[in-house]
């Protein structure tokens, strides 16, 4: 997972370059020929900054995320048995929690996931302020975390009786990515939510979103009630 993210960081790193390249070539050239020595000189303390930040990331970074993941799996195994508060410090086996990963681990790709796994394991203890600090301090990727980092966020703020803002995630959740699975699910929620504030006209036209777009759905395939009961 960490080297995906990596190739992509990668990727659109390499598309921004070749951009400012394009961009900036004529203006470079006769940058060069009227600063050669400056340029020769500065390019010998890049070499060396480049050589300290290859020799960090080979040495010291790549192998902190390498024991970031190992210690994290007992964490894993102990949120996957419904076991949040023994996932959050104490999974056992000697290995860290997701608080402890967090912690102790700052700046890997395993320490930025464990502030998801921390953020709903709190939501499920009913602890939802720090629900939300820790799910907005995670950093999604992928197609399906944006969505399940906003519905979390919904969810806890909407446990606070903040109903606005749990509708504003909501929506975000819906938007993030098509998903045959979660998009409805999200979808639903907003009617749902909609209905019990007295907003009829949206909370059908959140139901007439999933009927039109994701009938076949588990979420679809009962969504017929709750059109009726809007109308």
């Amino acid at each position: 997972m960490a080297r995906r993210k990596r190739n992509q960081r990668g990727r659109k790193q390499q598309e921004e370059t070749l951009v400012d390249i394009v961009e900036a070539r004529d203006q470079a050239q006769s940058f060069i020929d009227q600063n050669q020595n400056v340029i020769i000189g500065s390019l010998a303390v890049v070499l060396l900054v480049v050589g300290g930040w290859l020799a960090y990331k080979n040495f010291y970074q790549i192998p902190k995320q390498q024991e970031a993941v190992e210690q994290m799996y007992q964490a894993q195994f102990q949120f996957d048995r419904d076991s949040f508060a023994l996932a959050l410090t104490n999974p056992g086996g000697g290995y860290e929690g997701f608080i402890g990963i967090i912690e102790n681990y700052g700046g890997t790709p395993a320490a930025n996931l464990a502030h998801y796994y921390a953020g709903v394991s709190y939501l499920q203890l009913g602890k939802f302020d720090a629900a939300i600090s820790y799910l907005e301090d995670y950093k999604p990727d992928g197609q399906v975390t944006p969505i399940t980092t906003f519905g979390a966020l919904g969810d806890a703020y909407s446990e606070q009786g903040d109903l606005d803002k749990a509708l504003s995630l909501y929506k975000k959740a819906a938007n993030a990515e098509d998903n045959d699975i979660l998009t409805p699910y999200y979808l639903k929620k907003i009617g749902m939510l909609n209905e019990k504030q007295g907003n009829m006209d949206a909370a059908r036209k959140a139901y007439a979103e999933i009927k039109e777009k994701y009938s076949t759905s588990s979420i679809g395939q009962d969504i017929d009630k709750y059109v009726e009961r809007v109308k």
